[in-house]
Order: C-alpha cells, then sequence, then structure tokens
C-alpha cells in the first residue's frame, strides 16, 4: 500500500491532549458507514476531547446514537451564502485543535480554505495541498474507502507503529447499535412478521445508476430458488424501490417486502440474523455485510476496479462475472450461494 506522508514539517498531532475535535462525513450512506472504523479510530486517539460531527439530515439519528460522538451537527451542507457563511463562522469560532475531513470533497475543500484565511490555519486532515495533515497519494481516488481512510489516518499520526498493514484497518463495527438502543422488540425480524430462517434481497442503486441494478426478472428468479430451499426472501429499501419490492412480490409470492419500513437501525439487526444477503453496490449492502451477514454483492466485469467500492464484510463474495449485470445470470449468483454452504450442491 503505498502512500505519500504528507507535509514534511507536519505539527505533531495533539491526540490526548486535544479538548474539541471536529469530524467531517456528509454522505453518501454506504461511505459513512465505511468511515465508521476512522471514525471509532479518532475517538480512541483523543479519548478526552469533545468530538463533534458535521454530517447531513439522513444521519442524524444514526450518528447521535453512535459512541464516537458527543455533539452532531447537521448543516454540513448549508444551502445559499448565508447559511454556508453562519456554517464557517460557527467553525471558526469553535476552535478546533484538529479537523478530520473525511468527506474530502471540493466543499470541504472549500471550507479549510475559507477558515485558513481568517488568521490561523486550523489542523486540518484530508485531501488540501496546504492541510497540516495532507493526504496526496496520487491513487486515493481509485482507493477503497476503508484503505484510504487509513492512510489518510496515517498522514496524521493516527496508525499504531505508525502503519496500518494490508487491510487490517479501521474497520467499520456496528456491534454497539443493538447494546446501545437496549434491544428494544422493533430490532427483531418477529417486529415486521418475518420468522427465520430468512434472507435479505437489496435490488436498489443510486437513482443516477441504472446500469448498477440487477434486472428484476433476476432477482424474481432468485427469490424463488431461495423460497424453494425454505428460507424467506425479504426486500430492503427505500421509495425508489417500491415498484421493484412490488413486481418481486408479484412474480413471486413468497417474496416479504420490509421497502420504506427500516431505519439504518434496524438494517443492521435483520441482517445480524439473516442467512445471508444479495444486492447490488448500494449503502444498505454495505450496513448489511459490514454486520455479519454472508453477502454476495452483484458487479460488472465492466468495473475497471470493483474493489473500490465492493462491500468488504468479513464473509462477502463479490460476483462479477458477466461484461453488465443485465448479463450476469441467475446461474451465476446461485454458484455463490451455494459457495456460501446454503443451497445444495
Amino acid at each position: 500500500m503505498s502512500s505519500a506522508r504528507g507535509n514534511a514539517a507536519s505539527p505533531v498531532n495533539p491526540g490526548a491532549m486535544a479538548k474539541e475535535v471536529l469530524v467531517i462525513k456528509l454522505s453518501a450512506l454506504g461511505d459513512f458507514v465505511l468511515a465508521l472504523g476512522a471514525m471509532r479510530a479518532v475517538r480512541e486517539f483523543h479519548p478526552s476531547a469533545r468530538i463533534t460531527l458535521l454530517t447531513t439530515p439522513p444521519y442524524e439519528e444514526f450518528a447521535k446514537t453512535c459512541p464516537y460522538f458527543d455533539v452532531v451537527e447537521t448543516d454540513g451542507r448549508p444551502e445559499g451564502l448565508k447559511a454556508t457563511n453562519a456554517l464557517l463562522s460557527r467553525l471558526r469560532k469553535a476552535r478546533y485543535d484538529i479537523i478530520y475531513d473525511f468527506q474530502t470533497s471540493g466543499r470541504t475543500r472549500n471550507y479549510y480554505s475559507v477558515l485558513s484565511r481568517s488568521g490561523k490555519a486550523p489542523l486540518w486532515s484530508g485531501h488540501h495541498e496546504k492541510a497540516a495533515y495532507f493526504h496526496d497519494n496520487p491513487a486515493r481516488a481509485t482507493m477503497h474507502s476503508i484503505d484510504r481512510l487509513a492512510e489518510q489516518l496515517e498522514v496524521a499520526g493516527l496508525a499504531p507503529q505508525g502503519r496500518w498493514l494490508g487491510k487490517g484497518g479501521p474497520f467499520p463495527d456496528l456491534g454497539w447499535v443493538r447494546p446501545k438502543l437496549g434491544d428494544p422488540p422493533r430490532l427483531s425480524p418477529a417486529y415486521f412478521g418475518i420468522q427465520k430462517p430468512y434472507m435479505l434481497l437489496i435490488p436498489g442503486a443510486s437513482e443516477h445508476r441504472e446500469a448498477k441494478r440487477w434486472p428484476i426478472e433476476n432477482y424474481a428468479e432468485l427469490a424463488k430458488r431461495i423460497a424453494d430451499l425454505g428460507i424467506t426472501p425479504v426486500v430492503i429499501g427505500g421509495k425508489a424501490e417500491s415498484a421493484i419490492a412490488q413486481e418481486l412480490m408479484k412474480r413471486e409470492p413468497r417474496v416479504k417486502s420490509l421497502v420504506t419500513r427500516t431505519d439504518l437501525f434496524q438494517i443492521v439487526t435483520l441482517a445480524e440474523t439473516a442467512v445471508f444477503v444479495v444486492g447490488n453496490d448500494t449503502g444498505p449492502m454495505h450496513m448489511a455485510t459490514i454486520a455479519g451477514a454472508p453477502g454476495i454483492a452483484l458487479f460488472a466485469l465492466t468495473e475497471s476496479n470493483p474493489d473500490h467500492s465492493a462491500p468488504r464484510g468479513p464473509k462477502t463474495v463479490i460476483v462479477n462475472s458477466a461484461p453488465t449485470l443485465k448479463e450476469l445470470s441467475v446461474d451465476d449468483v446461485w454458484q455463490s450461494v451455494r459457495a456460501l454452504g446454503i443451497a445444495p450442491g
């Protein structure tokens, strides 16, 4: 794993002496979940600090429950000049000892540029050439999020013995969800009328990435084979997947739909007790595999580097045996189901 090491004269990270720390992570769901390992590393490195997360409204409840933050602010993408100036004024007055930019977008680069003009620049970890801890690896745009954030934290001095080796970096952990919430009934599959054994189908993808959706007829055939094994196929997703879920239930009546009915916590706990999960490259798929469900993630061969965005749970199989997802057959996916030891050989 190659990494540039930031500015030659980078100051010493305040570490345990820090009192005020800011973490910036605005979206999207998959990226937010993949950053949880890096967020935990920040919490452990600054044990006495008040750590603030700057994010956006969809992640407010999840972040406020997460044990890594003391304060959660959700105006990380202000609309209009007045709101932007208000945000920057607040960040300036907070006098953070160090800011970790895990979004590293043009927007957050601009935040640093403005803050650094107003006097003493804050200690900043991110992708800005004037930052104290500049992650300038030229390959960073094609790295998996976990690996990229590991290197970014290495530059800022957070890695044990100076480096995380291979893929042993700050891996996300969702084991805090159930204990933090007290394991209420709504976290059980029975709350939704779902009986074990069941599996999760995640047929969605970003609205602008239609090519990353496996055809609905393939999901329907897969659901039939799964139901024939006595395992209930359960579809999860957002509003955009409502029509897909309805069509799947029409084609295979044994399919159950929880589309639009699950929050982020319920996705985690449903995945914890699912037999396995099959899905496209989408945020809930990342959550499900990190939560521990054996996962089959669907990619096309035309993805030049599927590991760039692939789910990286402990028991995840990447299926990318066809040029496009439309050409990825049910048999290809079924072979991976067999490899998990679920279907008969």
